[in-house]
């Protein structure tokens, strides 16, 4: 079989369990490969599992999530990925029964975002390889003595493993729909340092390492498969390189305990008496018997399981012991039913801040988005809470800014001069005294942009002049300006062809010259570089929930006689 050498990885869900092993093993085994992990941080997420592979120049981390297509677009692209390793999911059951919508969105739309992106990418991709779980085949009968192969139907019993089922079928359709080269794999339960300690056995260590009581579901006989992380991590390392297009593979073990089992042996390991220490609680809605898988597929392809029970138990328990502290407070993971875990972002675990334990503490000057200013000669006011100056009173931004900031408690003050009359603009910072500016004013055309054509001084005189003039007056005395411009300086081109999914940057030039309106938001945006207190908010066809407001795109092209077929990025403003 011809091995399968990638160049360019996206890891998906990197900074959680498994993915992080995964990462970090691909990272040592072969530094050439370059690795993108992308990862929304929730709570069962910890940068710091992927601390191994961050000093490698080939290894970049992006948070985001899956489900924003524009972001996996534009990952593809920039990064030339020619892999896909997909681990991002929810996975904990328990969760799944209290609120299952929230599987539905991650486990599958996020798979039919990744599967779109990849059909879009037009061959770029190489390798999909989508990480599914055992739970799909559902029940294993328990006098069964040969476990489910690839080819066995799939019976999921709960929410998770139902939204893990639908998403390998997304998977299967792309693959044969489109020729995407799918690879499934469904593992057996994974074990090892860095788990979150909503998992069976993270939990009971902790809960041992405090003397407390360790509570299982039901009576204890259901049966489960435990896979050290590092097995795993092989396992997938094999598949990556010789796994077969379109095919399934199980990893799994043949060596099988009973939940009551492995409670026993973490109390024999911190010399607990089982008896006193395990306490019976109500079981899941659900809670499946037994899963058996047949790995010899995987086995064909040379892997195999290396760590025996024993010592890989003691190596987790030794890890835990050693970084009790690894995830904060994780006392609401240690109760029986941690459902109220499930809120997406709960926990985002930052880095360490030491050098040696995390990412480096100190900002990279340059990506910093708020500047470090000068306040000699400042008109702001020291020590002071937040106090906004909004300009555009009268437009639908800066009348929504206001809003905002009544709802949130924040002091604000609509600016009363004109743009381009520095003392008019000094006479406002004296008065309202600010800590920030906000500038949505400007000359948009009334009816349209059309006007400007014919008003190309006072145009420019607005839109150029005007906010050069406030940029330099807030750079003067320390202030930062938020300014709101438009992206409509864009328009389709040979590098982003319309329907490619591929979008416009922050950095990318301003190529769209059909209105007089759009070259002076274009000419301002180039000569506000060299401002470093300016932050710019591109805002495209904005939409909101007002649907009376007559300057809601909504409202605007329902009234159109005739509307143009050309896709558009819009901003919500809610």
């Amino acid at each position: 079989m011809e091995s399968y050498t990638p160049k360019n990885i996206l890891i998906t869900g990197a900074a959680g369990f498994i993915a992080s092993h995964v990462t970090n093993r691909l990272m040592r085994n072969h530094p050439g490969y370059k690795i993108v992990v992308l990862d929304k941080l929730d709570y069962c997420s910890n940068l710091n599992n992927l601390l191994p592979s961050r000093s490698s120049p080939n290894f970049k981390f992006v948070k985001g999530d899956i489900g924003s297509a524009d972001l996996v677009n534009h990952l593809l692209v920039t990064e030339s990925i020619d892999t896909i390793m997909h681990f991002a999911a929810q996975t904990h059951v328990d969760n799944s029964f209290g609120n299952s919508f929230e599987f539905t969105k991650n486990n599958i739309y996020g798979t039919h975002v990744l599967l779109e992106a990849c059909k879009v990418a037009a061959g770029q991709i190489k390798r999909f390889i989508h990480v599914s779980t055992d739970e799909v085949y559902g029940e294993t009968e328990e006098d069964a003595v040969v476990g489910n192969h690839e080819a066995s139907q799939l019976l999921p019993t709960n929410p998770y493993s139902a939204t893990k089922a639908g998403a390998e079928m997304l998977v299967m359709a792309y693959g044969r729909s489109y020729g995407l080269p799918v690879i499934t794999t469904r593992g057996n339960n994974v074990y090892g340092p860095n788990q979150f300690p909503e998992k069976l056995i993270p939990k009971f260590i902790l809960l041992a390492m405090k003397g407390l009581t360790l509570p299982i579901h039901g009576d204890g006989s259901n049966v489960r498969s435990y896979l050290y992380c590092e097995d795993v991590a092989e396992a997938f390392e094999v598949v990556l390189h010789r796994g077969e297009v379109g095919h399934v593979y199980n990893i799994g073990t043949k060596k099988e305990r009973r939940v009551i089992d492995v409670a026993r042996d973490i109390c024999g390991l911190f010399n607990l008496d089982p008896e006193t220490k395990i306490k019976f609680v109500e079981n899941r809605p659900f809670n499946d018997q037994r899963y058996y898988l047949d790995d010899q597929k995987l086995k064909n392809l040379g892997w195999s399981e290396r760590m025996t029970w024993e010592d890989g138990l003691r190596k987790t328990v030794d890890w835990y012991t050693k970084n009790p502290d690894w995830w904060g407070d994780v006392s609401g993971a240690l109760v029986p039913h941690p459902r109220m875990l499930m809120m997406p972002g709960r926990v985002e675990q930052p880095l360490k801040s030491s050098e040696s334990n995390g990412f480096p503490e100190k900002p990279n000057p340059e990506h910093m988005v708020v500047p470090h200013l000068k306040t000699s000669n400042s008109l702001v006011q020291k020590h002071t809470p937040y106090k906004f100056l909004i300009y555009g009173r009268t437009g639908w931004i800066g009348g929504l800014l206001g809003k905002l900031c009544e709802k949130d408690g924040i002091a604000y003050e609509y600016g009363r001069g004109r743009l381009e009359d520095r003392t008019q603009l000094l006479a406002d910072l004296r008065s309202v005294k600010p800590t920030h500016v906000f500038n949505a004013a400007g000359i948009t055309g009334r009816p349209n942009i059309d006007w400007c054509e014919s008003h190309k001084t006072e145009t420019i005189r607005a839109n150029v002049a005007g906010v050069l003039t406030l940029a330099d007056v807030c750079r003067e005395h320390g202030l930062l300006l938020v300014n709101f411009a438009t992206g409509c300086i864009f328009e389709y081109d040979a590098a982003h062809p319309q329907g490619s999914g591929i979008g416009f940057k922050e950095e990318d030039i301003p190529n769209f010259t059909g209105s007089f309106y759009s070259k002076t938001k274009a000419m301002v945006e180039e000569l506000l570089k060299e401002y470093d207190n300016v932050c710019n908010l591109r805002i495209r066809m904005p939409i909101s929930s007002d649907l009376k407001n007559p300057r809601n795109f909504i409202g605007k092209i329902s009234r159109y006689d005739k509307v143009v077929n050309i896709p558009n990025s819009m901003t919500i403003l809610d």
